[in-house]
Protein backbone atom coordinates (compact mmCIF):
# COMPACT_ATOMS: atom_id res chain seq x y z
CA UNK A 1 0.00 0.00 0.00
CA UNK A 2 1.28 3.41 -0.84
CA UNK A 3 1.28 6.49 1.71
CA UNK A 4 1.18 9.93 1.37
CA UNK A 5 2.89 12.34 3.29
CA UNK A 6 3.84 16.00 3.37
CA UNK A 7 5.71 15.76 7.06
CA UNK A 8 8.82 13.57 6.07
CA UNK A 9 11.98 15.16 5.14
CA UNK A 10 14.37 13.55 2.36
CA UNK A 11 17.63 13.61 2.44
CA UNK A 12 19.45 14.88 -1.26
CA UNK A 13 20.86 11.16 -1.81
CA UNK A 14 17.48 9.60 -1.46
CA UNK A 15 15.95 12.54 -3.94
CA UNK A 16 18.44 11.49 -6.18
CA UNK A 17 17.51 8.03 -6.18
CA UNK A 18 13.91 8.31 -7.40
CA UNK A 19 14.77 11.28 -9.66
CA UNK A 20 17.26 8.29 -11.57
CA UNK A 21 14.81 5.88 -10.95
CA UNK A 22 11.89 8.09 -12.37
CA UNK A 23 13.96 8.54 -15.69
CA UNK A 24 13.44 12.45 -15.07
CA UNK A 25 16.56 14.36 -15.86
CA UNK A 26 17.95 16.26 -13.14
CA UNK A 27 21.36 16.90 -11.02
CA UNK A 28 21.04 13.55 -9.61
CA UNK A 29 24.92 13.79 -9.05
CA UNK A 30 25.08 17.50 -7.45
CA UNK A 31 23.88 16.35 -3.90
CA UNK A 32 24.51 19.65 -2.81
CA UNK A 33 22.17 21.40 -5.21
CA UNK A 34 19.78 18.81 -4.41
CA UNK A 35 19.66 19.84 -0.98
CA UNK A 36 19.03 23.10 -1.84
CA UNK A 37 16.52 22.37 -4.06
CA UNK A 38 14.33 20.45 -1.07
CA UNK A 39 15.63 22.76 1.40
CA UNK A 40 14.28 26.01 -0.62
CA UNK A 41 10.73 23.86 -1.43
CA UNK A 42 7.62 25.58 -0.20
CA UNK A 43 6.73 21.76 -0.68
CA UNK A 44 7.22 18.25 -0.70
CA UNK A 45 4.94 15.78 -1.08
CA UNK A 46 6.55 12.07 -0.74
CA UNK A 47 5.08 8.68 -1.56
CA UNK A 48 6.33 5.63 -0.06
CA UNK A 49 5.52 1.70 -0.55
CA UNK A 50 6.17 1.06 3.59
CA UNK A 51 10.07 2.57 4.03
CA UNK A 52 10.52 3.09 0.20
CA UNK A 53 10.43 6.61 -1.26
CA UNK A 54 9.05 5.80 -4.47
CA UNK A 55 7.23 9.44 -5.23
CA UNK A 56 8.17 12.82 -5.35
CA UNK A 57 5.97 16.34 -6.04
CA UNK A 58 8.41 19.33 -4.88
CA UNK A 59 7.42 22.79 -5.59
CA UNK A 60 7.68 26.51 -5.00
CA UNK A 61 4.30 28.95 -4.17
CA UNK A 62 3.18 31.77 -2.48
CA UNK A 63 0.16 29.76 -1.02
CA UNK A 64 -1.79 32.50 -2.58
CA UNK A 65 -1.68 32.85 -6.25
CA UNK A 66 0.69 30.64 -8.31
CA UNK A 67 1.97 27.34 -7.58
CA UNK A 68 5.00 25.88 -10.08
CA UNK A 69 5.50 22.54 -9.46
CA UNK A 70 9.31 21.83 -10.26
CA UNK A 71 9.55 18.00 -9.92
CA UNK A 72 6.96 15.18 -10.27
CA UNK A 73 8.77 11.71 -10.19
CA UNK A 74 7.60 8.48 -9.67
CA UNK A 75 9.89 5.42 -9.45
CA UNK A 76 9.52 3.28 -13.10
CA UNK A 77 8.66 0.55 -11.39
CA UNK A 78 5.90 2.17 -9.81
CA UNK A 79 4.32 3.98 -12.70
CA UNK A 80 1.11 3.54 -13.92
CA UNK A 81 -0.32 2.68 -10.62
CA UNK A 82 -1.98 6.87 -9.68
CA UNK A 83 0.85 7.73 -7.92
CA UNK A 84 1.94 10.76 -9.63
CA UNK A 85 -1.82 11.70 -10.21
CA UNK A 86 -2.20 11.46 -6.05
CA UNK A 87 0.84 13.53 -5.14
CA UNK A 88 -0.64 15.88 -7.68
CA UNK A 89 -3.93 15.46 -5.84
CA UNK A 90 -2.13 16.21 -2.22
CA UNK A 91 -0.48 19.13 -3.45
CA UNK A 92 -3.81 20.49 -5.21
CA UNK A 93 -5.68 19.98 -1.78
CA UNK A 94 -3.00 21.78 -0.24
CA UNK A 95 -2.75 24.45 -2.45
CA UNK A 96 -6.93 24.90 -2.14
CA UNK A 97 -8.96 26.50 -5.41
CA UNK A 98 -7.18 29.49 -5.53
CA UNK A 99 -4.00 28.85 -6.48
CA UNK A 100 -3.27 27.82 -10.18
CA UNK A 101 -0.48 25.08 -10.39
CA UNK A 102 2.27 25.46 -13.23
CA UNK A 103 4.85 23.20 -14.52
CA UNK A 104 7.09 22.99 -17.32
CA UNK A 105 6.88 19.57 -19.24
CA UNK A 106 9.53 17.49 -20.50
CA UNK A 107 8.42 16.61 -24.11
CA UNK A 108 8.28 12.36 -22.71
CA UNK A 109 5.32 13.85 -20.77
CA UNK A 110 3.57 15.73 -23.05
CA UNK A 111 0.76 12.97 -23.25
CA UNK A 112 0.49 12.49 -19.08
CA UNK A 113 -0.60 15.82 -17.98
CA UNK A 114 -3.56 16.33 -19.79
CA UNK A 115 -5.09 13.16 -18.23
CA UNK A 116 -4.10 14.50 -15.05
CA UNK A 117 -6.55 17.74 -15.65
CA UNK A 118 -3.40 19.84 -16.42
CA UNK A 119 -4.26 22.39 -19.48
CA UNK A 120 -1.47 23.13 -21.96
CA UNK A 121 -0.76 26.50 -22.26
CA UNK A 122 0.85 28.11 -25.00
CA UNK A 123 1.83 31.77 -23.22
CA UNK A 124 5.23 30.52 -21.41
CA UNK A 125 8.50 32.09 -21.52
CA UNK A 126 11.55 30.36 -19.95
CA UNK A 127 15.47 31.47 -20.05
CA UNK A 128 17.11 28.83 -19.63
CA UNK A 129 19.38 27.70 -16.65
CA UNK A 130 22.88 26.56 -17.44
CA UNK A 131 23.71 23.21 -18.59
CA UNK A 132 24.52 20.47 -16.00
Amino acid sequence: MITYTNTEKITARAFAEVLSKSGIHRPVDDLARLEQMLENSSCLWTAWDGDKLVGVARALSDFSYACYLSDLAVDKTYQRQGIGRQLVEHLKAQMGEDVSLVLLAASSAMDYYPKINFKKANNAFIIPRKPF
